[in-house]
């Protein structure tokens, strides 16, 4: 038996929602490309932080940033993956793979 409203069939609330009821929410219904363009925006954001970071001098950092830093990341790839997620299902239930090995990023040329 399918619970869901319509409405929470069509928004789906992101994983980093914070409390009980949730504020920023993806429209299922969106386009394929409107979905692809947050979702790189998100995962942009975070790679080129991320590069920010390995360039930069963490003698000049405050230990009081690392949190901020770590938080951003986290709600920047975890939104970017909940809209891959609703851009799979949108096209037609592609399965994640699951055995995906590691492989070390090749460093920045600078």
């Amino acid at each position: 038996m399918n619970t869901l409203s319509p409405m929470t069939e069509r928004y789906r609330p992101l994983k980093t929602t914070c409390g009980d009821t949730p504020v920023l929410v993806i429209d299922t219904h969106a386009t394929p490309q409107a979905l692809l363009d947050a979702t790189q925006q998100r995962i942009r954001a975070a790679s080129d932080l991320l590069e920010t970071l390995y360039c930069l001098c963490f003698n000049q950092a405050d230990i009081k940033d690392i949190p901020h830093i770590v938080n951003a990341l986290y709600l920047l790839t975890q939104d970017g993956n909940d809209l891959l997620e609703v851009v799979q299902q949108r096209m037609g239930g592609i399965k994640k793979p699951t055995n995906i090995p590691y492989n070390t990023p090749q460093t920045p040329q600078h």
